[in-house]
């Protein structure tokens, strides 16, 4: 393929121009077409809210309410026929048009006066439009009259989930700025790693192949709602990806230029350089845009169009990224890369520190292998604390006077739920039925079934739990709730919190075999390209200790607290929100097994090259070079990410900073404790069983059995080109036969 490219050169540059300029031109659009929306198909908690949109006018159902709240001097009480009447005209001008709002002076409102009369609480449900600010018409003019008002000379408050989680504050911003900072920082590393004008290359390549994904989004958004979040994943996410295949690709080229017979000024050796360099470099890069697909096809098949439109944004960043640095970056290392390896010195492949470091694991692996594993492992503990869910409503209540209203209702003992409260859809007759069954389940704080909450012959009832409903005390009050409704036959049950319940069962109800498919696809190919058995094990199994402790540091910051304020300036939210594992797991599963593939692919190569020479004993020194050669390649692609992570992490979304939070420490902690401590050490006290392959497993995974199936050693490449190809001929087609392992002499 990449002699064919390079037959075709302006054809290439001439198609990827036009991606490229469609695609930064109808990004904009493409952005505007993102969906707020997060269904699920089928569910009765999803047929429940949409229920209460389409008869109660967008209100209610996943969006929680609004609460008003007073506390009367020492002495008063709420029940006075005066305090009464204000606070019914209050909540009947805070509610807007179209609106609901229940209050204790309304029938069936009881619930809401606390024990000592002094403290009442309203829910008032706006309107609702579907983005992430759902009250953002109705807002602030309900801020605006609640903050004038006064009842018996108390202030009156306005609190509730919608204004302590901060989304009142305005519509999200695109990702521009962040994508601008996270290259930024992209550039001050190439520019370390290369020292010349090659720095600009893989930033070249993430401009081309951001836009062409969005252009291709752009077709999907057709076909089905796709996230809001897309758009991040897309420009940071897709930034890193593309930085790091490049940068392979072009660290491998600048290799080759130094050999002889590809370090002339001739187009035949700057050919025979590209085509060496992307056929091993290359099959490296397209491996691992193989993996990282692999582990998103995770998010396609949940049934949760939500995530499935993250998996189907997500398989297009690596292959895309594949794309460019297969076709595009060749034909300008060709034309240009002469000229932008400037000031050219000398290049020395091996690096130092990580010779040092690969020297040292492989003479101490046993108490190398101890210890990073053991540091991994302390890492990951806290992954068993992880509790799924909606942010609970006390961790978002620090600091201002929102938080301190809803201190004070909780105080007052109206139970933590009152803010996200389950709204049961009952027949018109039978809501005070069902509110005295509800009352009765263990856990509830208070029922609420006003008279004026009938339309269309259905009525709602709110109940709310003590424990928030993120808590585990909380989600089994929900559980109750939910079964005790649907005993009622045509009952359904919905908002927030029995949302939440179903989106966990659809989510993790087959996390199982999602692993297993996963899994085994990745040990398959990863099988049948390192031609061993042991080390895709291996490799699955670090993986799955890596992504666990970039879990174990999710938990500590976000759900625990330890430096969320710190690094964040944001309060922990008190549980993980219930998608972000899964996608961490999809995108840090196969991005953390990229800089595996790149160090077992150079290891494998060398080791194969040793036995060419007659070499038995080839583990440690094919750890050595493996590590030495790669070592500063993963460190620097793995900053590359880590940086666009941070600047993931800049986004004003709260879920995208836990999102980003996680990969950027999964991606620190695989590039090095796993691949520059575990991996080298593990490899080395595996010894020759490293390349253990049984003879069935080889017939049933190799497409030609019996072909070689790794690299050849330089001087059967040599031989080969002596033989096989005339003077001035195609010498690059037998270059391409000393690739990577699986290679087999094409690309």
């Amino acid at each position: 393929m990449t002699r064919w490219v390079l037959s075709h050169r302006w054809p290439v540059v001439l198609v990827w121009l036009v991606l490229f300029l469609v695609g930064g031109a109808m990004s904009s659009g493409t952005i505007d077409k993102l969906s707020f929306e997060s269904r699920l198909p089928d569910k009765p908690a999803q047929e429940a809210n949409d229920t209460l949109a389409q008869r109660f006018a967008q209100t209610g159902g996943k969006n929680a309410p609004l609460l008003l709240v007073v506390t009367v001097p020492q002495g008063a009480t709420v029940d006075s026929e005066d305090v009464r009447g204000q606070w019914s005209d209050l909540v009947a001008k805070v509610t807007p048009e179209g609106g609901r709002s229940v209050s204790y002076a309304d029938t069936g409102g009881e619930a809401l006066l606390s024990e000592d009369r002094r403290t009442t609480v309203a829910m008032v449900y706006p309107p609702a439009n579907p983005t992430n600010n759902p009250y953002e018409q109705s807002l602030p003019a309900i801020k605006q009259t609640v903050e004038q008002t006064r009842i018996a000379g108390a202030q009156v408050e306005l609190t509730g989930q919608p204004v302590l989680s901060g989304r009142d504050s305005g519509a999200e911003r695109g990702p521009i700025y962040e994508t601008l900072i996270g290259a930024l920082g992209a550039l001050v590393v190439l520019a370390l790693v290369f020292a010349s004008g090659l720095a600009v290359v893989p930033l070249l390549m993430a401009a081309v192949a951001i836009p062409t994904t969005f252009l291709l989004v752009r077709g999907i958004t057709g076909i089905t709602d796709v996230s809001f979040i897309v758009q991040y994943l897309i420009a940071l996410i897709g930034l890193g990806i593309a930085i790091d295949y490049a940068l392979l690709v072009v660290t491998r080229w600048r290799e080759e230029r130094a050999k002889p017979g590809a370090d002339g000024p001739g187009p035949e050796a700057r050919r025979l350089a590209v085509v060496r360099s992307v056929a091993s470099a290359g099959h490296a890069v397209a491996l691992s845009g193989a993996t990282v697909a692999i582990s998103l096809a995770a998010l396609v098949v949940l049934p949760v169009p939500f995530l499935r439109s993250v998996g189907y944004a997500g398989l297009l960043i690596p292959l895309v990224s594949v794309a460019v640095a297969l076709t595009l970056l060749p034909v300008l290392l060709y034309s240009w890369g002469d000229k932008l390896d400037r000031p050219r010195r000398a290049h020395r492949p091996d690096s130092r520190m990580w010779t040092r470091i690969a020297g040292v694991t492989t003479r101490r692996p046993a108490l190398t292998a101890a210890l990073s594993g053991a540091a991994l492992i302390a890492l990951a503990a806290p992954v068993f604390a992880l509790q799924l869910g909606q942010p609970a409503t006390a961790t978002l209540a620090q600091g201002g006077k929102p938080a301190a209203a809803f201190e004070r209702i909780v105080d007052a003992g109206f139970g933590e739920g009152i803010a996200r409260p389950v709204e049961v859809l009952v027949e018109a007759g039978g809501a005070e039925a069902m509110k005295g069954d509800l009352a009765g389940v263990d856990g509830v704080a208070g029922v609420v079934a006003p008279a004026d909450w009938q339309r269309d012959g259905l009525g709602i009832v709110d109940v709310w739990t003590t424990a928030d409903p993120s808590s585990d005390d909380g989600r089994a009050v929900v559980d109750g709730v939910i079964d005790t409704a649907r005993q009622t036959p045509g009952v359904l049950a919905g908002g927030g919190p029995a949302q939440d319940a179903a989106f966990i069962e659809a989510v993790y109800g087959s996390l199982g075999l999602i692993l297993v498919f996963v899994g085994l696809l990745t040990f398959i190919v990863l099988a049948r390209t390192l031609r061993s058995v042991v080390l895709p094990l291996k490799a699955l199994v670090l993986n799955a200790l890596s992504t666990c402790a970039a879990y174990g540091v999710v938990v500590l910051i976000w759900q625990k607290g330890y430096g969320s304020e710190l690094l964040f300036d944001t309060p922990a939210v008190g549980a993980i929100t219930i998608w972000v594992p899964m996608a961490v797991f999809a995108f840090l599963f196969g991005l953390s097994m990229d800089y595996e593939v790149f160090i077992l692919h150079r290891i494998r190569e060398t080791h194969l090259e040793l036995e060419a020479e007659g070499e038995r004993d080839t583990v440690i020194p094919s750890v050595v070079t493996g590590i030495s050669r790669t070592g500063r390649l993963v460190t620097s692609a793995a900053l590359i990410l880590f940086l666009a992570f941070t600047a993931l992490a800049s986004i004003p979304v709260t879920d995208v900073k836990v999102f980003a939070t996680a990969l950027a420490a999964g991606i620190i902690i695989d590039a090095t404790v796993v691949r520059g401590l575990l991996t080298p050490a593990l490899v080395t006290l595996l010894g020759r069983s490293n390349w253990w392959f049984p003879r069935a497993l080889g017939r049933l995974l190799v497409t030609t059995p019996g072909q070689a199936s790794g690299p050849r050693s330089p001087s059967s490449s040599a031989a080969a080109t002596a033989e096989e190809e005339p003077p001035g001929g195609t010498a690059d087609q037998t270059a391409a036969g000393s690739s990577e392992p699986g290679v087999s002499g094409r690309v």
